[in-house]
């Protein structure tokens, strides 16, 4: 009989820890979430870039004009009710290949960033977790890091510039280029985050219960730098929006008639003299404006998160 009550009791107290733990939990997100919408910076930042998202997936529709369909009659026409942005030296709708631009430069952006993540995250974990785990995992550790150092030497856009020359332009082309050397900051980062986390008493506790190298990644130390992650992709994507741009905006991005923001910045720096401000503004300022509102988000889950980034 006090054997079956001492089992209930332990089962009640099991349970009571259970639902207090849920509790503190439910409480620290709340807590978060609302220092995070108390950043008034970081909520301007999501409003903007939902406004691009939103007119990125239907502002080609609503124009009433085709993106590629010229009309040299209406060449160069000065923004106007009828042509909301105005038109280029073909007659073509501005309005309509900035959102289509923004299709192209948001997609090569979040891709490009996100192959960026993955692979450093990959790297950095490995390299941090075999680190002073013996012969063997000081050799692996001190190899990627020697390829890491490597990469993270030569210069970012001198490596995009000629991988770029070498293959031929387009959507792929610039996303492998992006993302070639991109991910060695990310990889850093990690492997100082791993190298910290797994000296903690919980990763202790898995290896002497035998859990699996990779359980121990993937359950124990991966889930608790995820606000770093997280973070760092906030900074990570405009960063490769900027670039995309940027090389673009050389010619070495995508060709036409496809166009995203750098190509339309570039087409108009040529008659930027000639009085079609319009053909360099709204590109440039749909450029400025995803920029701020991917970095104060990301500047608002920084502060909310308590995160330091390199």
């Amino acid at each position: 009989m006090n054997s079956y009550a001492d089992t209930s009791f332990e089962k009640l107290t099991q349970r009571d820890d259970r639902q207090e733990a849920l509790l503190k939990r439910a409480s620290t997100r709340k807590q978060l979430l609302l220092s995070f919408f108390n950043h008034k910076m970081a909520i301007l930042g999501i409003i903007v870039l939902f406004c691009i998202i939103v007119m990125a997936i239907i502002g080609p529709m609503i124009s009433g004009y085709e993106g590629s369909k010229q009309s040299l009659i209406e060449a160069n026409h000065a923004p106007d009710s009828k042509y909301w942005f105005g038109t280029d030296d073909l007659g073509r709708d501005v309005f309509t290949r900035i959102w289509l631009g923004a299709r192209i430069s948001l997609s090569i952006g979040v891709v490009a960033a996100l192959i960026d993540i993955v692979v450093g995250i990959v790297v950095g974990a490995i390299s941090g977790y075999a680190a002073g785990r013996g012969k063997w995992g000081d050799r692996i550790d001190g190899f990627l890091m020697r390829v890491v150092e490597i990469l993270y030497g030569v210069p970012y856009l001198l490596v995009v510039i000629l991988l770029l020359v070498l293959m031929k332009p387009g959507l792929i082309t610039m996303i492998i280029a992006l993302s070639l050397t991109g991910w060695v900051s990310m990889a850093r980062i990690v492997r100082g985050q791993v190298l910290q986390v797994k000296q903690q008493q919980f990763v202790t506790a898995a290896e002497l219960l035998g859990t699996s190298h990779a359980g121990i990644l993937l359950k124990h130390i991966i889930p608790n730098i995820v606000a770093v992650i997280i973070v760092n992709l906030t900074f990570t994507i405009p960063s490769a929006i900027f670039a995309e741009s940027f090389l673009s905006f050389l010619g070495l991005g995508v060709q036409a008639p496809a166009a995203s923001w750098g190509t339309m910045a570039n087409d108009a720096l040529g008659v930027i003299l000639s009085g079609e401000w319009w053909r360099l503004l709204f590109p440039s300022l749909l450029i400025a404006l995803t920029m701020f509102s991917f970095n104060a988000i990301g500047d608002g889950l920084q502060d909310t998160l308590q995160v330091e980034v390199d």
